[in-house]
């Protein structure tokens, strides 16, 4: 029998009641050791394994067989899935390129299966690719094994994958995954010239990685970006476009503050237009941004917990969660 979205949200709200609350983050906050951030995680039936890192691995694979169970189109996740994808690209070129082990850091699910991948790269055969990906591929090939520049071979993968979000969105019909991917391509443009700036990259560098979206005027931001952060700066925080002027005054107290008011900004989003969505695949999608941030929250929680950063300021770099 066929699912239907009725049945799939019903089931993802009861899910989202075993979600993290912000009692659960204080309780983990809390906690004095790595130790008993595992114990904390069994006891919630979070997932299995010896270390953090296996608990959350187990709990992203659950949340993916639930996921693809109660689906009545798994396609609908593509967006996210081709993230992967580039991801794997990436760690499979420059893995091959300085023969270094890599297979541990690829990540899963994916549309490209891992062993496909790794042949493709060690052949330079990218036929197996989608359309939209082939050329980036193989133009992030040879910029790598020409100029070892690894930020420049990264530049124009990057935007191909910006823009297949862009078009995926508004290919959905859905009014949330059009403006999350808007929101989230038009920060990473942000953030790529902000990185840009700071280094004093050349203007190609920019015309590579930078993508049309709406809010955002790519030459305008190539001609302050070429004439220094300060410059660009002030450009950015005269746009009103997903709260631009107010990350910018962030940006300018702390980098790492700003990384966390952009992701809070797509959360507020998530738990706006799919936490009180009752039809389409907003609910479904929403559940999955959720459990990744409840991933973020542990990992953040277990960095802090393992360098000895007291918890005040550990509270400081935790993301919104949608529990």
């Amino acid at each position: 029998m066929a699912l239907s979205y009725e049945f799939s949200i019903g089931s993802v709200r009861a899910r989202e009641n075993t979600m993290f609350s912000e009692a659960d983050a204080e309780q983990m906050l809390a906690l004095k050791s790595v130790d008993e951030l595992i114990r904390f995680l069994k006891d919630k039936g979070y997932g299995e394994g010896d270390t953090v890192d296996e608990i959350v691995e187990s709990n992203t694979r659950r949340m993916w067989k639930y996921i693809k169970s109660i689906a009545p189109d798994f396609n609908i996740f593509e967006p996210f899935l081709i993230q992967n994808d580039v991801h794997n690209f990436k760690t499979v070129l420059k893995g091959t390129m300085s023969d270094r082990e890599y297979e541990q850091l690829l990540m899963e699910p994916c549309t490209i299966k891992k062993e496909d991948m790794i042949k493709a790269v060690e052949n330079r055969r990218f036929d197996v690719f989608p359309e939209w990906l082939r050329k980036p591929a193989d133009k992030a090939y040879k910029r790598l094994t020409e100029t070892k520049d690894a930020r420049l071979s990264d530049a124009g993968i990057d935007r191909a994958v910006l823009e297949r979000l862009i078009f995926l969105g508004k290919k959905s019909g859905s009014v949330f995954l059009a403006e999350y991917f808007n929101t989230l391509v038009f920060y990473a443009n942000v953030k790529t010239a902000l990185r840009g700036a700071k280094a004093g990259v050349p203007g190609y560098f920019y015309e590579r990685a930078l993508c049309e979206c709406d809010g955002f005027d790519r030459q305008a931001v190539i001609k302050e970006a070429l004439t220094g952060e300060s410059h660009l700066v002030k450009y950015l925080e005269k746009l009103d476009a997903y709260d631009c002027r107010k990350a910018m005054s962030i940006f300018a107290e702390s980098p790492s503050k700003f990384e966390k008011f952009v992701e809070d900004q797509l959360i507020r989003l998530a738990k706006r237009l799919c936490k009180l969505s009752s039809e389409g695949c907003e609910p479904l999608m929403g559940y999955y941004i959720g459990c990744e941030y409840e991933r973020k929250l542990i990992i953040i929680i277990a960095g802090g917990l393992k360098t000895g950063t007291p918890s005040e300021k550990i509270r400081e770099r935790l993301r919104e969660i949608y529990g």
